[in-house]
């Protein structure tokens, strides 16, 4: 009776030493993400961005990356790490990302990358898609000059077009549907193809609408070009994580989440912390204190601070914001939102309750 008196006892010592590790390792009771962990050791985040669109990751005047791709990778970094500034930036080209992500050299793509069940899949490029982050379609721009208003009468042209990409399938689709023959003139990056298509060498460029409009903006003569009203694809964007670390991709999912619901909650840059001051204060304001981390223990859940969503808002504002600020109207690029708004404005973005 003794001896097994003994050895319960050393079980159960056993098994909380145990506990107290695995909970240590894991964020004290979060689930446990390699990635994440390794952020947190070199102290910064490194983010994978196009470098050259317009809107959506350029270098900026001061040096510094701007658009609205360059400001998720910094509401990461304030989610992770508690500082917008801790970015380390990463121009890849379209080709180059998926390796880029898949051998660690990057631990997130925030750059236009269409869900699709082939990149989704176990046995594809092992990658994990988030919520969808900006809602697209491929376009075709030509030059107003030409007279083009149709694809039926880019039957035998050259279009530009970047290689290894969806919008090369989606071109090569669409056009053997209408039964036209053309002549794919193929680039290993946009660098490549908006001078070859604005020194005439194709007959138009085939890209998503909205970095077809971003590229434009940067033209010597953007009045001269538009874009033909047929769309050849749906092109939701996705920010990507690697598949083999779930952990690290359910934080960057609801990083997005709490994009989304911050704008439909009407949390912004400049009121975020005074809407947690109130919170604190009113404990009738249930939804907001969950979401501002003051009641329960969601951040831990996923690996975060219990207040990530105010330290990612507080850094960049919120959806709308950011796309008011890099993309809207009173932009360059001039796009509109269409279905890129919430779902209670006639959008498709909704996020999924914080509780």
């Amino acid at each position: 009776m003794i001896r097994a008196a003994l050895s319960f006892g050393t079980a159960v010592t056993l098994l909380a030493a145990l506990g107290a590790l695995v909970g240590c390792a894991a964020g004290n009771g979060a689930p446990g993400s390699p990635t994440m962990a390794k952020i947190r050791e070199r102290g910064r985040l490194v983010c994978a961005v196009d470098g050259a669109v317009p809107g959506f990751s350029t270098v900026g005047p001061g040096g510094a990356f701007v658009g609205i791709d360059a400001d998720f990778c910094r509401a990461v970094a304030a989610a992770v790490l508690g500082d917008p500034g801790k970015v380390e930036f990463r121009p890849v080209t379209a080709g180059e990302r998926f390796v880029a992500l898949s051998s660690g050299e990057v631990d997130l793509l925030s750059i236009s990358s269409t869900h699709t069940l082939s990149r989704d899949a176990p046995g594809g490029n092992g990658l994990s898609f988030g919520p969808v982050f900006f809602y697209d379609g491929q376009g075709v721009m030509v030059p107003k000059a030409s007279g083009i208003r149709s694809l039926r009468q880019l039957a035998g042209q050259p279009i530009c077009v970047e290689s290894g990409t969806n919008t090369e399938l989606n071109l090569a689709d669409r056009m053997r549907e209408l039964g036209l023959a053309y002549q794919p003139l193929r680039f290993q990056s946009g660098e490549q193809a908006y001078p070859a298509y604005e020194q005439g060498r194709c007959a138009a460029i085939t890209s998503d609408s909205s970095l077809l409009a971003a590229k434009r903006s940067g033209f010597k003569d953007p009045g001269a070009h538009g874009l033909l009203p047929e769309l050849l694809s749906k092109e939701p964007s996705a920010k990507v994580t690697v598949q083999a670390d779930p952990a690290w991709a359910d934080a960057v999912r609801w990083v997005t989440y709490t994009l989304i619901q911050a704008e439909e909650s009407g949390l912004t840059q400049a009121n975020i912390e005074a809407s947690r001051d109130a919170a604190q204060a009113d404990t009738s304001q249930a939804e907001a204190r969950r979401f501002l981390g003051i009641k329960g223990d969601f951040g831990r859940q996923l690996g975060l601070p219990a207040d990530f969503t105010l330290q990612v808002v507080k850094a960049v504002g919120n959806y709308g914001e950011l796309f008011e600020r890099h993309l809207g109207p009173a932009t360059p690029l001039g796009l509109e939102r269409g279905f890129n708004r919430l779902w209670s404005r006639g959008g498709l973005h909704i996020a999924p309750p914080f509780r």
